[in-house]
């Protein structure tokens, strides 16, 4: 081989690595009651980050779904043909109980566990994580309806995954699918012009459009529409217990920036049948609880997302020199790598946290799920901002070997903003904020307990909350309030996630997070850490053990 092509200086495959090993995640398992799951969860991580499911990925994103509306004789089937390696992933994420087992699950933390599974997964390929969620959040929304939930909710929680369009009752596995905004709404679904009519049967008809639906070719779908006596929920089924096709048509599939292994589309109800959900005109309501339940894997998604990109940026850092020395030991990277490994670890913490907090609702503590409420809406609006952020960051730790698709950093990138928007956008979350502030009982108190737990253990924290009271007579304005929620959220969000890493974090991360974030010693880029930031327990905490 010619000398000119002998490579140098460059970082080694990164695989046969874990992404479930992480302190933050393996010590919230134990502490918040799901230390019975850590052996499956280091498992299911140690396959997301092996070469085959690393390949299944690439895979999975570079060959997009591809809409076939009509077949070979012009017949009508409005089906999605995925690659084979989006079927391997979904496979692995329900065989693995990461969609709707959680609810079938009797153990206490079994919804936190979930959470570890889907956090160690999604860090593999992103995309199919969304039906997967999807068919979480069914469950307590398809509950509004008993005898409804009778029926499917045990195939939804089935670890099987039968993918095929056939009679959902007949199947052994479901995946759940949800199909709310329209053209001329968006996140305003009081919006929606879809009609539906009784049929006298005990069912419904539909018809009208949706302008994004991911996950096409799911089994069912809980959707809005409007009656006499308003906006109500809807079960479709994609298949009709005859087997006749239920005539969703599928107009075309969108063109997104990221999140391609799954397909979203846009479709037209031609009559479509359907089951409600629900009291009529209640529809909101009914799928408030879906809503809930997606946005924690919104947290969820962008805390794993952090994690793919601090790994990748400490590997290569590790096995790169610049300057005479390796980048790992140069004192401006490592405050950039820290700092993005602090920001990955309040986010890791918290969303364990509210996951926790899901368990502890559903067990009956009005504490846990008002925490839940309220910490999920501040949580949703600024660690899901946060990911774009970091994202971008964590690439340029790469340089132009981040840049460029075959590292993976792009696809991680352009998935990012996905997380902000899905579920509501920005202004969404932050509006939701102040709707959980002036409608939840005991929200407020709650949020002000968990954080409190950490009172005069760090003085910046102290301080911090205390600014964060100062806040809140304010809203009694409603126009103030409005131009203080983003600030509001971001505030509370952060104080949060210092209380949590000021009680369960290492010193050395607590300490970073708050002479930066609370104290304000910090710019406004990562690798702005103050002077003095003790790097290397937070490097060593961060680093992927198998990847040294």
């Amino acid at each position: 081989m010619s000398a000119t092509h002998e490579v140098l200086n460059q970082a080694p495959p990164l695989v046969g690595f874990s992404t479930a090993d992480e302190p933050a995640l393996l010590e919230a398992l134990r502490r918040h009651g799901g230390g019975w799951g850590e052996r499956e969860v280091r498992e299911l991580g140690a396959q997301a980050g092996s070469a085959e499911v690393q390949d299944w990925a690439r895979m999975a994103e570079e060959h997009p779904p591809v809409l076939h509306t009509h077949d070979r004789y012009g017949h009508r089937v409005d089906e999605v043909e995925y690659h084979p390696a989006y079927h391997q992933l979904m496979g692995v994420a329900v065989e693995s109980g990461q969609h709707a087992a959680a609810w079938s699950e009797s153990r206490p933390g079994a919804h936190l566990v979930r959470a570890a599974k889907f956090y160690a997964f999604a860090q593999a390929e992103p995309g199919h994580g969304c039906p997967i969620s999807m068919t979480y959040a069914a469950v307590p929304a398809l509950r509004a309806e008993p005898e409804l939930a009778a029926g499917y909710e045990p195939l939804l929680a089935a670890r099987t995954y039968d993918f095929g369009l056939r009679p959902p009752l007949g199947k052994r596995g479901l995946i759940a699918g949800m199909s709310m905004t329209e053209k001329q709404g968006g996140s305003d679904v009081r919006a929606n012009t879809t009609r539906a009519v009784p049929d006298g049967a005990g069912r419904y008809v539909l018809t009208g459009h949706k302008w994004f639906t991911s996950a096409p070719m799911s089994d069912v779908f809980l959707t809005l529409a409007q009656t006499e006596e308003g906006l109500t929920c809807f079960l479709v089924p994609r298949v009709l217990p005859d087997g006749s096709r239920n005539p969703l048509r599928l107009m075309r599939l969108k063109n997104k920036l990221g999140n391609r292994s799954n397909a979203s589309a846009e479709i037209e109800y031609e009559s479509a049948v359907a089951w409600r959900v629900g009291e009529p005109g209640r529809g909101v309501r009914t799928i408030v609880e879906m809503v809930n339940v997606t946005r924690l894997d919104c947290v969820i998604g962008s805390a794993a997302g952090m994690r793919a990109g601090l790994r990748q940026a400490l590997h290569h850092a590790e096995h790169r020199r610049a300057f005479g020395a390796d980048l790992v030991d140069q004192p401006l990277m490592r405050n950039v790598l820290a700092d993005l490994a602090v920001e990955s670890e309040a986010a890791t913490t918290l969303a364990m946290r509210l996951a926790a907090a899901l368990d502890g609702a559903e067990a009956g503590d009005e504490g846990e799920a008002a925490l839940r409420r309220l910490g999920l809406a501040v949580s949703k609006y600024w660690v899901c901002k946060r990911g774009a952020t970091h994202a971008a960051e964590a690439l340029e730790c790469l340089g132009g070997n981040g840049y460029v698709e075959e590292s993976g950093m792009p696809r991680l990138y352009r998935e990012a903003p996905l997380l902000s928007i899905w579920e509501g956008s920005g202004n969404v979350a932050a509006l939701d904020v102040l709707r959980a502030l002036g409608r939840e009982n005991g929200a407020l108190e709650a949020f002000l307990a968990e954080v409190d737990a950490a009172a005069g253990a760090d003085a910046r924290l102290d301080a911090a909350v205390d600014r964060l009271r100062g806040l809140l007579p304010q809203l009694s304005d409603p126009e103030r309030a409005q131009l203080l929620a983003r600030r509001l959220a971001e505030q509370m969000t952060l104080v949060l996630q210092g209380s949590l890493l000021v009680r369960y974090s290492h010193p050395a991360v607590a300490d970073a997070f708050c002479a930066s974030r609370l104290d304000g010693d910090w710019g406004h880029a990562f690798g702005t850490l103050p002077p003095g930031t003790d790097t290397g327990p937070i490097l060593e905490r961060a680093r992927p053990k198998e990847a040294r």
